[in-house]
C-alpha cells in the first residue's frame, strides 16, 4: 500500500507547519495544544471551527485563575477544525470545487492583553515575505472601513500600519460583513484585517478580493478584540485588548507549493494514492464541474476530505449516530461511502482502510490519531458495514424510480439519507420535492404516533392546548397525594376523557383513551419510576389502566374499557402486587446512589435512572469502568443497609430547607416542586431538617424524590448488581435486581461457581471440553457482576491449565512421532529403501506428524509418509514428504499421498516444497492405505 512519502517540493506540508511554529516560538509564544474538535464544554458549537474557541474564557474574563490558561499572554498552535452541520457548514460544497473542506488546520497565534496591531501586522508581513518568501506584489490587505449605520469608525490604525508595507491600491476597506468580528450578540468583538494572495500575479487583482475568486484567496485573518458589545448594542473599549490570528494551513501550503488547489499538495496526495490503490480508480487529475465528466475527481476529494474529518472526530470522542454532531458525522461517512462505492467502484469495506494513511500523514502532529487508530477504524467499519446494505438497496430503488419519475423518488422504507437522494437527483438533472417529502414524513410520523398509542401501555400526550382547555372548564389539576397510600382502594370522580385529539363525555371506543380524575392513588411515571397499572371500577365502568402520565398537573390514566363517563364515580384499584416489585427497586436505587458516592467519591453524580418491576437501572458520571473490587464494595454497602433494616422516612419540606441538608443528593437538572419531598434511609427526615449541617447525615442516604418506596430496607431482601457498562463518554450504567430476583441471581452464581470448582478436578480432554463450555456459558448468565468477574478469573486459570497441558501433549506427540518415524527410516535405509512409511499414535495432531516427516526427510534423505489415527472419530491425518534433491523426482508427493488416501476416503492439496498433508474419514482402513503407499512408492522409485 502506498505510504506518506513526502513529495519532492521545497515547502512540504511539514516544513510549512514547523516554520510557523518556530517563528512564533522565537516571539516568546507558548505552544498551547489544539483543543479536541468535539467541544464537550460548549453546547453552542457542534464542532470546534476556529482556533479561538478554547480561549473564550480569556476573552470573556471567566478563565479560572488557578489554571494555566489564565496565565497565558502569548500562544500559538495548529488547531483542528471541522466546519459541517452548523452555520459554518462546508459539507455540501466539498468535492464540487478544489478549495472547500470539512476538516482543516488553522495555524493560530494569540496575544492576550499583550502585543496589538503593530506587532501582529508586522510579524505577519515578516513571516509571509521574509520567511516563506511570498512575492510581496501578490499580497493584498483589507481593513475595517467603518459602518455609519452601526456608528463604527474605520480602523485607520490598521490601515496606516499596512501602508508601511503595501501601496494604497492594495490596502482595501470593507464593511462589517468581512472585517468586523463578533463572538455573539453581546461580548468581545473588534475589527479585523485580512491578508489575501493573488495566485496569478503580475496584475491588479484588487477587484477580486472578497469576491469568491479562487485565484485571489484569503490566507490570514487578524482579529483585534478591543471592544465589548453591551446588551443595548453599544460598544465599550476593553481594558485588555487581544489579538486572534488564524492562517489557513492547507491554503498556505498550496501557495508555497505553487498549486492552484489545496488538493494538489502533499497534504492530500498521499491519501489520493491510497484511494487509487484501494479502489483501482484512474489517477486523480484535479478536474471540476463539466470537465470532471465521470465525477471521479470529485469523488477523490470527497473521500479524502471526509476520512480526515471522521478520523479526527472519532479520535476526539464522537462517533456517527442519530442526533446532533453524531448525525452530521453519519452524513459525512455515508456521503463518502456512496462516492467511493458508486463512483470509484470501491469494494465494500474500503473506507475504513483509509484510516491508516491519515494516521501516517498526520499522526506525528496529532498523536491522538495513533493512540486511537484501532478505535477509529472499528467505528468506521461498523458504520460502513451497516450503511453498505442500505446503500445498495437505496441506489437500486433510486435508479428504478428515476426511470419512472412520477413525483415520488424513494419510499421511506429504504431508509436512504435525504441528502444523498438530493445529490444523486442533481446528478440526473432532477430535483427533490422537499415540500412533498415533509408532508409525507409528517404523515408517517402521525401514523407512527397512532400505532404507538394503540400498543399496550402506549402514552396519549396532552399538549398545552388540552391542559388549557381543562383549566377553562374549571377543572383543577389532579390531587395525587393518595399515591403514597398502599393497599387501599380510592374513590374518585371522572373529570374528563381525552382521545388524544379531543375531549369526549363517554368512552365509546375500544381504542386506548385517557381518563382524568379528580384525585387518584395511581403513580404517574416521573423521576425514572415506571407508572402504576390497575383498573378503574364503577357502577357501570370497567376500565383497565395500562399507563399513567401527568401533564401540567393533570394525571392521565391511559387504557381502555367500557361504561366510563364524565361525572361518574369510580374506584381506583392499583395493582399493588406490581408496585411491591417496583418500590424495593426504587429504594435500592437510592442506596446504590449512596454506595457509589461512598466508593467512588463525591464527584459521582446521577445522570438518570429507570425503576421497573423487574430491575433498576442507574446512570452516573464516572470517567472509567468500575473494577470488580469496587463493584463488590458497592453491592456490599447496599446489602449492609438492607440487613440493617433501616426505616425509610419521607416528608415534605421547602426546597431551600431540603437543599440545606448535609449530604442530600438530587438530580439538579431536574425541576423540583416547592415544597419538595425528601426521602431518607436510616434517619427521620424531621431530624435531618432540625439539624441540617450535622456531619452524621453524610453516612446516610437522603434524596429529593417523589417516588413510592418500601417502608423498611428489609423488604428489599437482597441486592444483586448485575452489570456495569459505559453508555457515553464519562457516563456509566449499572443494572441491578432486588428481592427474589437477587436471590435467584446469587443462587445461579453459586451453582455455576461450583461447576467451575468441579471442573478443576478433571483432566485431559474432559477438562478441555468442560472449560470451553463454562467459558461460553458464563457470558449468558445474569449474576452479580463482581462474582462473574471472580468466576471468569477461575475459568481463565483453568484455560491456562488446559493450554499448558495441551502444550505438554503436543511436545510429547512430536517426540513420539519423530522417534517412531526415525526408527522406521533407519530400518528402511538398512534394507536399501529410499522411502519409509510409519504409523504413529498421536491422534489428529497434524503438527506432530508434519514435523516427523520434515525432520526425518531432512536427516535421512528419504521420502517419508506418516499416518496417525483417532479411534473415537475414525479419522486420520497423513503427511508425506519427498526430498526435492537426491534423485527421487519420479515420486510426486501429491500423487503419492492422494493414492494412499483412497481407502481412507480422504483428500489432500497439491503440496508445496516437497510436502503435502491430507485427512481421511475412514481410519479403520489405515493398513490398506499404508500398503498402497508402499506399493506406489516402490513402483515409482524402482
Amino acid at each position: 500500500m502506498p505510504g506518506a512519502e513526502t513529495h519532492d517540493v521545497e515547502w512540504p506540508a511539514k516544513r510549512v507547519r514547523d516554520t510557523f511554529f518556530s517563528f512564533f516560538q522565537d516571539k516568546n509564544h507558548v505552544n498551547w495544544k489544539s483543543s479536541p474538535v468535539v467541544p464537550f464544554n460548549d453546547p453552542t458549537l457542534l464542532f470546534v471551527n476556529a482556533g479561538m474557541n478554547q480561549f473564550k474564557p480569556i476573552f470573556l474574563g471567566t478563565a479560572d485563575p488557578n489554571t494555566g490558561l489564565s496565565k497565558l499572554s502569548r500562544a500559538f498552535n495548529t488547531q483542528k477544525c471541522i466546519r459541517a452541520g452548523s452555520k459554518h457548514n462546508d459539507l455540501d460544497d466539498v468535492g464540487k470545487d478544489t478549495y472547500h473542506h470539512t476538516f482543516f488546520e488553522m495555524l493560530g497565534n494569540w496575544s492576550f492583553g499583550d502585543y496589538f496591531k503593530v506587532e501582529a501586522i508586522s510579524w505577519a508581513w515578516d513571516l509571509l515575505t521574509k520567511v516563506y518568501k511570498l512575492p510581496s506584489d501578490c499580497i493584498y490587505a483589507t481593513y475595517f472601513g467603518g459602518d455609519d449605520k452601526s456608528g463604527l469608525a474605520p480602523d485607520l490604525e490598521a490601515r496606516d500600519i499596512w501602508l508601511k508595507f503595501l501601496p494604497p491600491g492594495r490596502v482595501l476597506p470593507f464593511g462589517c460583513k468581512d472585517n468586523f468580528w463578533e463572538m455573539g450578540d453581546t461580548g468581545p468583538c473588534g475589527p479585523c484585517t485580512e491578508i489575501h494572495f493573488d495566485r496569478i500575479g503580475n496584475r491588479d487583482a484588487a477587484s477580486l478580493v472578497n469576491n469568491d475568486d479562487p485565484t485571489c484567496v484569503e490566507i490570514w485573518n487578524l482579529v483585534f478584540i478591543q471592544f465589548n458589545r453591551e446588551a443595548d448594542g453599544s460598544l465599550k473599549p476593553l481594558p485588555a485588548k487581544h489579538v486572534d490570528m488564524g492562517l489557513g494551513f492547507e491554503r498556505l501550503t498550496s501557495i508555497l507549493q505553487d498549486k492552484m488547489s489545496n488538493y494538489d499538495t502533499d497534504v492530500f496526495l498521499p491519501i489520493f494514492d491510497v484511494i487509487q490503490w484501494a479502489t483501482g480508480a484512474r489517477p486523480y487529475s484535479g478536474k471540476v464541474g463539466p470537465d470532471d465528466v465521470d465525477n471521479v475527481d470529485m469523488a477523490y476529494r470527497v473521500v479524502a476530505d471526509h476520512i480526515r474529518t471522521l478520523s479526527f472526530a472519532i479520535a476526539d470522542g464522537s462517533r456517527p449516530g442519530n442526533e446532533g454532531r453524531e448525525y452530521v458525522l453519519r452524513r459525512i461517512l455515508r456521503r463518502a461511502v456512496r462516492y467511493g462505492r458508486e463512483v470509484l467502484k470501491a469494494k465494500e469495506g474500503f473506507f475504513n482502510g483509509l484510516v491508516s494513511i491519515v494516521v501516517n500523514v498526520m499522526g506525528d502532529v496529532f498523536p491522538e490519531l495513533k493512540q486511537q487508530e484501532t478505535h477509529i477504524r472499528n467505528v468506521i467499519e461498523e458504520e460502513e458495514e451497516s450503511f453498505g446494505r442500505t446503500l445498495i438497496k437505496g441506489i437500486e430503488k433510486f435508479e428504478t424510480a428515476v426511470r419512472h419519475v412520477q413525483g415520488k423518488i424513494l419510499s421511506g422504507e429504504a431508509r436512504f439519507p435525504l441528502d444523498l437522494t438530493q445529490l444523486m437527483a442533481e446528478e440526473k438533472g432532477l430535483v427533490v420535492d422537499f415540500k412533498g417529502f415533509d408532508s409525507a414524513m409528517e404523515a408517517a410520523r402521525e401514523r407512527s404516533r397512532s400505532a404507538q398509542t394503540k400498543q399496550a401501555g402506549g402514552a396519549i400526550v396532552m399538549e398545552a392546548d388540552a391542559t388549557s382547555a381543562l383549566h377553562k372548564r374549571g377543572i383543577v389539576p389532579t390531587d395525587d397525594s393518595f399515591k403514597y397510600a398502599w393497599f387501599k382502594d380510592h374513590e374518585s370522580v371522572v373529570k374528563a376523557i381525552y382521545t388524544g385529539s379531543e375531549f369526549v363525555d363517554t368512552v365509546n371506543t375500544s381504542d386506548d383513551i385517557g381518563v382524568v380524575l379528580e384525585s387518584t392513588s395511581f403513580y404517574a411515571e416521573q423521576g425514572g419510576q415506571i407508572f402504576d397499572t390497575g383498573s378503574l371500577e364503577g357502577l357501570h365502568a370497567s376500565f383497565q389502566v395500562r399507563n399513567v402520565q401527568v401533564y401540567g398537573g393533570f394525571v392521565l390514566h391511559i387504557g381502555n374499557g367500557t361504561g366510563v363517563s364524565v361525572g361518574d364515580k369510580v374506584v381506583c384499584k392499583v395493582d399493588y402486587g406490581r408496585r411491591a416489585l417496583i418500590a424495593p427497586n426504587h429504594t435500592c436505587t437510592h442506596m446504590l446512589n449512596f454506595a457509589l458516592r461512598e466508593v467512588l467519591g463525591d464527584r459521582v453524580d446521577q445522570k438518570g435512572s429507570i425503576v421497573l418491576p423487574e430491575k433498576l437501572r442507574f446512570d452516573f458520571s464516572h470517567g472509567k469502568p468500575v473494577d470488580a473490587d469496587n463493584l463488590r464494595r458497592i453491592e456490599s454497602i447496599v446489602n449492609e443497609q438492607i440487613k440493617a433494616e433501616f426505616d425509610v422516612s419521607a416528608k415534605e419540606a421547602t426546597l431551600a430547607e431540603a437543599k440545606g441538608i448535609n449530604g442530600l443528593r438530587a438530580v439538579f437538572g431536574e425541576v423540583y416542586p416547592d415544597p419538595v419531598r425528601v426521602v431518607s434511609i436510616g434517619q427521620k427526615v424531621e431530624d435531618l431538617l432540625a439539624d441540617p449541617k450535622n456531619e452524621k447525615w453524610l453516612s446516610f442516604s437522603s434524596e429529593l424524590c417523589g417516588g413510592t418506596h418500601i417502608s423498611n430496607t428489609r423488604e428489599a431482601k437482597a441486592f444483586a448488581l448485575l452489570s456495569e457498562e459505559g453508555i457515553a463518554k464519562g457516563i456509566r450504567r449499572i443494572t441491578a435486581v432486588t428481592t427474589d430476583r437477587a436471590y435467584d441471581a446469587m443462587k445461579v452464581a453459586d451453582e455455576f461457581d461450583q461447576q467451575v470448582d468441579d471442573a478443576a478436578k478433571l483432566e485431559g480432554s474432559l477438562l478441555e471440553e468442560k472449560v470451553s463450555s463454562l467459558k461460553s456459558n458464563i457470558e449468558t448468565l445474569s449474576i452479580p457482576a463482581a462474582k462473574k468477574a471472580d468466576i471468569k478469573t477461575k475459568i481463565a486459570r483453568l484455560l491456562d491449565q488446559v493450554r499448558k497441558a495441551q502444550k505438554l501433549v503436543a511436545e510429547e506427540n512430536k517426540r513420539k512421532a519423530l522417534t517412531i518415524t526415525a526408527e522406521k527410516a533407519e530400518l528402511a535405509a538398512s534394507n536399501g529403501k529410499t522411502f519409509c512409511i510409519s504409523h504413529v499414535d498421536v491422534g489428529l495432531d497434524v503438527a506432530a506428524v508434519r514435523e516427523a516427516v520434515t525432520k526425518v526427510m531432512d536427516q535421512k534423505g528419504l521420502s517419508v509418509m506418516v499416518f496417525s489415527t483417532d479411534e473415537s472419530t475414525n479419522k486420520a491425518v497423513v503427511c508425506a514428504g519427498v526430498p526435492e534433491k537426491g534423485g527421487q523426482g519420479k515420486l510426486d508427493v501429491a500423487d503419492w499421498l492422494s493414492n494412499a488416501l483412497g481407502p481412507l476416503k480422504g483428500r489432500c492439496g497439491k503440496g508445496k516444497g516437497g510436502l503435502a498433508t491430507g485427512q481421511g474419514t475412514e481410519a479403520s482402513h489405515v493398513n490398506e492405505a499404508m500398503d498402497l503407499a508402499e506399493k506406489f512408492a516402490s513402483m515409482k522409485l524402482s
